[in-house]
C-alpha cells in the first residue's frame, strides 16, 4: 500500500509534465500574416527540454523548451507574399499551421473610437458588402483586465468577410484595407481595443510604479486598491447598496450602482489592460500600431504629456523591434460650443498629444472638424482611417501624398496685431466656407482671452487681431471643447489646434 501511494504521488508530482504537450498561442494560427522583411517570432509550450523544429518557406529553425516550458525561434526575413504557405511546429506533438501568407501587420490599440465598429459607421454597410478579401486578415483580442500576466488569449485569424467586417474595428478595418489595396499585399489587423480605457491600463505596471512622474498616479491607485480590496470593497459595495435602496423609495431609481470590484479587474486600473490584453501578443512581428485613445484622460491632460509618450516608449522597449510606427488620433470636437473662448481640458489633451509628436517615428491625425457636439463617437470613420494611412503611406511605404496638419510654428506681436506663422508641409492655408479664419482668439497681460479676426497674408501666415486686446501677447486656435474653426490646408487637411502661451494648465495638479 505503501509504494502504491509513493507511485501516485510520484504521478501527481509530474502529472503536468506527463501531460504537457506542444501548445501555440491564438496569435500564432492558421490564417495568420507574418510581417514581411523583418525576422518575426515564432513561440508555443511543450515539456521542459523538448526539441522543437520549426519549418517555413523551406527553411528550419530549432530550439528547447526552457524550464517553464517556453521556447521560441526567428524567422529569417522574406518579402510579402500571398501564396497560401503551411508553417510546421514539431515537438512532443505536431502542429501544421496552413494558409500563412506575409504581409503586413498593423495594431488597432485604443478606446471605444477605436473599438467602434465597422457596423455603426455612416457607411459601414456599404463597405462591409465589399468585404470579402482573402488576403485582409483580422483578429481580435478579448477584453481581459488583470494584475496577472496572461499568456494567451481566445481568438484566431479570419479572412475578412461581410460579417467579420462588421464587427471588426472602423478606423482599423478601413486603414488596413487602405494598404492593402494600395500596396497590393496582405495585411493583418490586430484589434485589442477597450470602450473606456485609460492610458494607464495600457502600461506595464512596475514601470509606473519606478518612474517618479507618476508617483501621484500610482499613490491614488494603491489607496483606491486598498478600499476596494475584500474587506474595505465589501464594506463600500454595501453602503452604496444602502444608498441605492434609499434612492429607490426617494425618487424611483431602478439601477443598482456601480459595483466597486469593477474597477479592480476593468479597464482603468494601471497595468490591467497590458497584462490581460496587450502581453499575450508581444514581440508578434508587426509593422506599426495605430491609436485613438485620451477621452478618459482628458481630467488629467497635464500627466497625458508624460504618460502617453512614455506609454510608446515602453511598448517599443516591450516589443523589441526597435522605434516601431506610431500613429494616433487627435480628439475630435466634442460637447456643446461655447460662446466665450476660455480654457479647456479638452484643447489640454489634444496639445499633449501633440507634443507626443517629439518622438521619433510618430504622427497625429487631426479630426477637430470631425466630431459630433453631442456624441462622443462621431461616426464618421472613413476620414478618420483615411488621414491616417496618409502618414503610413508616406512615411513606411515611400508614397508622395499630403499627410500632416498645418502645425503652428511661430508668432509675432507687433502693436495691436499677432503675426502667427504656420508650418504646411508643402500646402498652403485656406479657410473654409469664408474669407476670413475662424476660431482664433488673443489675450493681453489681463490674461483675459477674446475671439479674434484671422485674415491671411501669405500662404502660410494669418494675421490676428480683436478690437477687444489692444497689445496682445498670446494667440490660440481652436482651444475649446469643440471649437468653431475653419483653417485648412489646401489638401484638405485641418489646421492643428494650439497656442502660443505657456500659462498653467487647468489640468495641472495641485499641491
Amino acid at each position: 500500500m505503501k509504494k502504491f501511494f509513493a507511485l501516485l504521488l510520484f504521478c501527481l508530482a509530474f502529472a503536468p509534465q506527463l501531460r504537457a504537450q506542444l501548445k501555440l498561442p491564438a496569435i500564432i494560427s492558421d490564417h495568420m500574416v507574418l510581417q514581411q522583411n523583418q525576422a518575426d517570432p515564432i513561440w508555443g509550450w511543450d515539456k521542459t527540454g523538448t526539441k522543437i523544429t520549426v519549418s517555413f518557406a523551406g527553411q528550419n529553425y530549432s530550439a528547447t523548451a526552457g524550464a517553464d516550458g517556453k521556447w521560441m525561434v526567428k524567422l529569417a526575413p522574406l518579402p510579402a507574399n500571398a501564396s497560401p504557405q503551411i508553417l510546421t511546429v514539431v515537438g512532443s506533438t505536431k502542429r501544421v499551421l496552413n494558409d500563412v501568407v506575409i504581409g503586413e501587420v498593423w495594431m488597432c490599440s485604443g478606446q471605444s473610437n477605436m473599438g467602434f465598429k465597422l457596423a455603426d459607421e455612416w457607411n459601414g454597410d456599404l463597405t462591409a458588402a465589399s468585404a470579402k478579401l482573402p488576403n485582409l486578415r483580422l483578429i481580435s483580442v478579448p477584453r481581459v483586465g488583470t494584475q496577472e500576466l496572461q499568456k494567451d488569449f481566445n481568438g484566431q485569424w479570419q479572412a475578412s468577410t461581410t460579417d467579420l467586417a462588421l464587427n471588426f474595428s472602423a478606423v482599423g478595418y478601413l486603414y488596413g484595407r487602405h494598404l492593402h489595396e494600395i500596396l497590393n499585399v496582405p495585411v493583418g489587423l490586430i484589434d485589442n481595443a477597450w470602450g473606456g480605457s485609460a492610458a494607464e491600463a495600457w502600461v506595464r505596471r512596475s514601470t509606473l510604479e519606478n518612474d517618479p512622474r507618476f508617483k501621484p498616479l500610482m499613490e491614488v491607485t494603491a489607496k483606491r486598491e486598498a478600499e476596494l480590496l475584500p474587506d474595505q470593497g465589501k464594506a463600500e459595495l454595501d453602503q452604496l447598496m444602502a444608498n441605492w435602496k434609499a434612492a429607490c423609495l426617494k425618487a424611483g431609481a431602478t439601477n443598482p450602482p456601480w459595483k466597486p470590484e469593477n474597477w479592480l479587474a476593468g479597464r482603468q486600473r494601471p497595468g490591467n489592460i497590458f497584462a490581460g490584453v496587450l502581453n499575450p501578443t508581444l514581440g508578434y512581428g508587426i509593422k506599426g500600431v495605430i491609436w485613438y485613445q485620451g477621452e478618459s484622460n482628458t481630467e488629467r491632460a497635464y500627466e497625458y504629456a508624460s504618460l502617453f509618450p512614455f506609454m510608446i516608449e515602453q511598448w517599443r522597449q516591450e516589443w523589441g523591434q526597435g522605434a516601431f510606427p506610431f500613429y494616433w488620433v487627435q480628439l475630435a470636437n466634442f460637447n456643446p460650443e461655447k460662446p466665450l473662448p476660455g480654457e479647456s481640458n479638452w484643447a489640454e489633451l489634444r496639445e499633449s498629444q501633440t507634443k507626443a509628436m517629439q518622438l521619433t517615428n510618430t504622427g497625429q491625425a487631426v479630426i477637430i472638424d470631425l466630431g459630433e457636439g453631442k456624441d462622443i463617437h462621431p461616426r464618421n470613420k472613413h476620414d478618420v482611417a483615411a488621414r491616417l494611412v496618409r502618414w503610413a503611406l508616406v512615411k513606411d511605404y515611400g508614397m508622395k501624398l499630403p499627410y500632416r496638419s498645418p502645425e503652428f510654428k511661430s508668432v509675432a506681436f507687433a502693436g495691436s496685431k499677432a503675426l502667427v506663422t504656420f508650418d504646411c508641409f508643402g500646402a498652403k492655408l485656406r479657410p473654409f466656407g469664408v474669407d476670413q479664419a475662424r476660431g482664433f482668439a488673443v489675450c493681453g497681460v489681463d490674461k483675459a482671452w477674446h475671439w479674434a479676426t484671422g485674415i491671411l497674408v501669405g500662404p502660410n501666415q494669418v494675421q490676428v487681431s480683436s478690437p477687444d486686446v489692444a497689445t496682445p501677447i498670446a494667440v490660440r486656435y481652436a482651444w475649446a471643447d469643440n471649437p468653431a474653426c475653419n483653417l485648412f490646408s489646401s489638401s484638405g487637411l485641418p489646421a492643428t489646434p494650439f497656442r502660443s502661451d505657456d500659462f498653467e494648465m487647468i489640468t495641472k495638479p495641485k499641491p
